[in-house]
């Protein structure tokens, strides 16, 4: 007998769902952000939807502004330029309604998913030519993996499971401008901004402008470059925030607490102790690894993928640190997970808060945050800026967020009728249902239908 093939999943969507069609937009925009561009008593708010609508519209390469004008019916390439390099409105209010916005849809998706939200700190660099643009340097560009004319911006996500955006943005300034006055006011950099901070600082600030808008989060995640850095963790610890932070392979643990004291002379020669010295040996953690066995990991799901669930191997314990200036070490969780590569953290939670899973979780939250970043520079124009100065650098990061968190709208929105719905999907049907005609919009849903149903049979294989 000829077994009966499952039932195929539709894939047909309706082209009227919520938050695709342009009214959706504007009452988004409106709703939210009206007053944010009024600018002396003259509201800017349909130039900027109109700037949103270049940003979905243009394909990554083509997202600058001589392009939105052959987009966007009505527009004009003057109009945007004053809009992004002189108008007056608050680039920092903006940024504070597009986190608080992204905080209400994702308490509601927590309540949902019943997993933790991550408020994840990351830097992203943006290539540029010349010396002009604010802030380039020939500094690490991670976009290419070595040092490159970029540049570099401190950037914070909140994330639950796969629903993540960009909420909060700060320029780094390297040292040699911030040494620099003139060229500093040549491009429009407010005085009290002109000053040097290191990117753990600036991660820092978000997390401040964060906890002062009452943003709800459960943990704060991050690379090793803000897990290393001792200011910062100690700043958190001061603030009252849980972290997961990575840190680099050969950062120093203790496996019991150590006592600090001076050592007295040996000799009477030289000088006087007078650094504090631990009573046991510390150890690296890529060594601290080696000493470990199956045994003492435990196999986690970590989160689906579409090709099954990805696994890691995790092991956690209690261990203490010393950053070299404390009077005592602080007491941490160490967190290693094992997959394709393998993974340090360090939080100043106690383990026995959370399972080994949640620990897993926490950690390699940070997936997500990159994944933001992939959908920003490709989908949304993050990169694709032809300004130079401060305000206009401000303002075009502060839209592109805007366009983030109008996407996430719709993926949150849609999740039961499109799970597979991804950022460029979500792209690609705003510009079928409210800029092409009804045969284009028919086709592009049947591309998405194929596309979707693709991948559903491969999920399905993997599951």
């Amino acid at each position: 007998m000829k077994q009966k093939r499952p039932e195929k999943k539709n894939f047909v969507y309706d082209p009227q769902i919520r938050y695709l069609d342009r009214e959706s937009l504007n009452k988004l925009i409106y709703r939210a952000y009206d007053g944010i561009f009024r600018v002396y008593r003259k509201s800017r708010t349909q130039v900027a939807i109109e700037y949103l609508s270049g940003l979905l519209q243009c394909e990554k390469g083509h997202e600058n502004m001589e392009r939105m004008v052959e987009k966007v019916t009505d527009s004009d390439y003057k109009r945007y330029i004053h809009f992004l390099s002189g108008s007056k409105w608050s680039y920092q209010d903006s940024n504070l309604v597009t986190m608080k916005e992204a905080d209400s849809l994702l308490r509601e998706q927590k309540k949902r998913s019943g997993r933790p939200t991550g408020f994840v700190l990351d830097e992203s660099s943006h290539l540029k030519k010349g010396n002009k643009s604010v802030g380039v340097a020939r500094q690490y560009a991670g976009v290419v993996g070595k040092v490159d004319n970029c540049q570099v911006s401190v950037h914070a996500s909140l994330s639950n499971e796969k629903f993540c955006t960009l909420v909060g943005t700060e320029l780094f300034l390297p040292e040699g401008w911030a040494q620099d006055k003139t060229r500093c006011r040549e491009a429009g950099i407010p005085e009290a901004e002109i000053r040097h901070q290191t990117k753990p600082e600036l991660a820092l600030n978000l997390v401040k402008k964060a906890i002062d808008a009452g943003i709800e989060y459960d943990f704060i995640g991050g690379d090793g470059l803000y897990g290393h850095n001792a200011e910062l963790t100690r700043s958190l610890e001061k603030l009252g925030q849980f972290y997961v932070l990575d840190v680099h392979k050969d950062e120093l643990i203790f496996l019991s607490e150590p006592t600090f004291s001076v050592p007295g002379r040996k000799s009477n020669r030289g000088r006087k102790p007078t650094l504090l010295q631990p009573d046991s040996e510390s150890i690296q953690l890529q060594d601290y690894i080696k000493t470990l066995t199956k045994e003492d990991f435990t196999r986690e799901q970590i989160r689906k993928t579409a090709k099954g669930w990805k696994y890691a191997m995790v092991h956690t314990v209690t261990v203490w640190h010393w950053d070299g200036k404390e009077q005592k070490a602080q007491k941490r969780t160490l967190i290693i997970t094992q997959s394709q590569k393998t993974k340090y953290s360090l939080s100043n939670g106690d383990k026995e808060q959370y399972t080994n899973n949640e620990w897993a979780y926490f950690q390699c939250s940070r997936y997500w945050v990159e994944r933001c970043f992939d959908d920003s520079k490709n989908e949304l124009g993050m990169s694709g800026y032809q300004v130079t100065g401060w305000l206009a650098w401000q303002h075009h990061m502060a839209l592109v967020m805007m366009a983030g968190l109008y996407v996430l709208n719709i993926k949150i929105e849609q999740q039961d009728d499109m799970p597979l719905l991804s950022v460029r999907d979500a792209r690609l049907l705003v510009i079928a249902i409210n800029f092409a005609t009804q045969k284009e919009v028919d086709l592009c849903m049947e591309h998405i239908r194929i596309r979707h149903r693709q991948r559903q049979v491969d999920i399905d294989r993997y599951y």
